[in-house]
């Protein structure tokens, strides 16, 4: 496909997205639908970072959500009033809540977590496969104990119960807290919200276009397939590593906060372990390295688990409560992950250019 072709093909894909808010609101299917999808929108965001670490430069991260989590407190702290009831040094400076324009914390989320991801590559450089895999699982899981703990002697993260009263996304003065009418037609929340993700996707999707293109780019996809190879023909593998881990972790801040700014609300239960996992079955389910795949594995897997709730109670109800809906609704997501990587090894959608066999010598 030309490229020419490939920015239509692209521009009726981002209308088409656009306009299913609009759709589902006016087919009166409630709000429901349209949440679904912006959350579905966020972990897109989220497989784009880890596609950064895991498909270009095949670094092996099962702790991505620590990332995440970094993001989403971060906004939490500084733009909620949980820091002026706890200190009284903010309450001095901020009698009514620390309450931090975006254009502030939203970089300073992704900055931050950005550090962590710098942080947590520096020690790791030298580990590769199984072994990288297991550090950055525990990392995942320190980053979610520590947030769960930080209640006591000093209230900084308020603990097991979470942050709330978190301000919501306002931009130059428009708030997407609040439901507003555009011709006559009366648009919620949770769509502004969608519109908001639906953009920074759009985005991100073109930042990972052109990071996959640049000498950047090449670089990590060399250190995917032989490091060696790759250190021997004068790429810094250092630098190249610690670089793919804070550009990915930087699109987990920013998704953090994002979510942060949606819920309202953050606890230590919305990082678990589960979450990170999902999200490199995202990558792998959709195809490891290929833009359009991660963005199809990622949501097919956001929700598909929302869709299953509802045919999980029909279950439940037909063998009369014997079997729990709960862990009905993890079997069949399961089990259409297996049937999906025994039908696709590669993915739904893998990269053409990934494993193509060599060019065939030209005849004398």
């Amino acid at each position: 496909m030309s490229r020419q072709k490939q920015v239509v093909v692209f521009l009726i894909a981002a209308l088409l997205l656009f306009s299913l808010p609009l759709l589902a609101q006016s087919m009166d299917l409630g709000q429901g639908p349209i949440r679904i999808m912006a959350l579905a929108l966020l972990y897109v965001l989220l497989a784009l970072g880890l596609n950064i670490v895991v498909g270009y430069a095949g670094l092996l991260d099962l702790g991505f959500v620590a990332f995440y989590a970094v993001g989403a407190y971060m906004y939490a702290l500084l733009a909620s009033p949980h820091l002026s009831e706890n200190f009284e040094g903010f309450k001095a400076l901020f009698p009514n809540g620390l309450h931090t324009p975006i254009w502030l914390v939203v970089p300073a989320a992704a900055l931050l977590a950005a550090a962590a991801g710098v942080l947590l590559g520096t020690p790791v450089l030298k580990l590769r496969g199984d072994y990288l895999a297991i550090v950055t699982l525990g990392f995942g899981e320190i980053i979610r104990v520590f947030m769960n703990n930080l209640e006591h002697p000093v209230n900084i993260t308020n603990g097991p119960r979470g942050l709330d009263r978190i301000d919501p996304m306002n931009i130059f003065g428009f708030s997407f807290g609040k439901a507003v009418e555009i011709f006559g037609v009366r648009i919620p929340s949770v769509t502004l919200y969608y519109w908001l993700f639906l953009v920074l996707v759009i985005a991100s999707l073109l930042v990972c276009y052109r990071l996959e293109n640049s000498r950047i780019g090449r670089a990590w996809m060399a250190i995917r397939e032989d490091e060696i190879a790759a250190k021997a023909m004068g790429i810094n593998t250092r630098n190249m590593k610690l670089l793919a881990f804070g550009m990915g972790a930087t699109f987990g801040g920013v998704s953090g906060a994002m979510f942060a700014a949606f819920q309202g609300f953050v606890s230590p239960e919305s990082f678990s372990l589960m979450e990170s996992i999902m999200i490199v079955a995202m990558v792998v389910v959709g195809g490891i390295g290929h833009l359009p795949g991660v963005i199809v594995g990622a949501l097919l897997l956001a929700i598909l688990p929302e869709a299953l709730r509802y045919v999980a109670g029909d279950i439940q109800n037909m063998t009369g409560g014997r079997i729990d809906s709960s862990i009905l609704r993890q079997l069949l997501i399961a089990l259409a992950m297996i049937v999906v990587m025994l039908w696709r090894p590669r993915g739904l959608w893998p990269s053409p250019e990934h494993g193509k066999a060599a060019p065939a010598p030209v005849a004398k």
